[in-house]
């Protein structure tokens, strides 16, 4: 993951600390906690697979944060909490780098970069808390749903997880809903009339966007590129 150019370069030292600074690796299979709201939260790097970050109401009903991709750093909002505000889920089989939580002193203490690296983390968390906001209180279901797409599509490309224009889209409709705050029934119509404007495509698992700048137009979303990350 490290020769990625998604991740941002350590020096020998960060890395020889960020080694120690590991517990163990997980394997989480798909539709499993990876953490449980109300729960001890725990810190982790998403090492492969997907997930997603949600917090649910008493009868059930569940708001999708975001959704995270390798190299995501798990567990950062609760660190000022005794248990976990919210939960998190395999969406595929996952494989998870976990750290002792004991440690993250000592990183602030002698690894100045590293710690503003996870500063860097939260803040650009905090950036993706904003532009959801925007999408559920003022865009269209369309809007919602094109610049979802958009979003996960420039982060699975950024990754190298592209192959002849493809992505893999492993979320289904009720994710889809939950995370652009619409019904499934409202998601299954946009998502059809997206469709049939011929502004994308699944195939088994895979989604295709035949005009990327077609559908930033109608999400209003900017093309940024995405940012080289740190990775903790």
């Amino acid at each position: 993951m490290r020769r990625m150019d998604a991740f941002k370069p350590n020096t020998a030292d960060e890395l020889a600390f960020l080694q120690s600074f590991k517990e163990s690796h997980l394997a989480v299979a798909a539709g499993q906690p990876i953490v449980w709201q109300g729960q001890p939260a725990t810190l982790s790097t998403l090492f492969s697979g997907w997930a997603f970050r949600f917090k649910s109401l008493s009868d059930g009903r569940r708001q999708i944060l975001n959704f995270m991709l390798p190299g995501d750093l798990i567990g950062l909002q609760d660190q000022s909490h005794e248990v976990s505000p919210h939960g998190v889920e395999a969406i595929t089989d996952v494989e998870l780098c976990r750290f002792d939580a004991d440690k993250l002193w000592t990183l602030y203490s002698r690894f100045p970069k590293l710690a503003y690296d996870i500063t860097w983390l939260a803040a650009h968390e905090e950036s993706l808390v904003d532009e959801n906001l925007l999408t559920v209180g003022r865009r269209s279901a369309a809007e919602r749903i094109a610049t979802l797409m958009l979003h996960l599509y420039k982060r699975a490309v950024s990754l190298g997880m592209a192959r002849e224009g493809r992505v893999p889209w492993p979320i289904n409709q009720q994710h889809i809903a939950d995370a652009v705050g619409l019904s499934l029934v409202h998601t299954n119509k946009t998502l059809r009339r997206l469709y049939r404007q011929g502004l994308f495509a699944v195939d088994e698992g895979w989604l295709y966007l035949p005009d990327v700048h077609a559908l930033g137009r109608l999400a209003d979303y900017y093309e940024q590129p995405v940012p080289r990350r740190p990775l903790i």
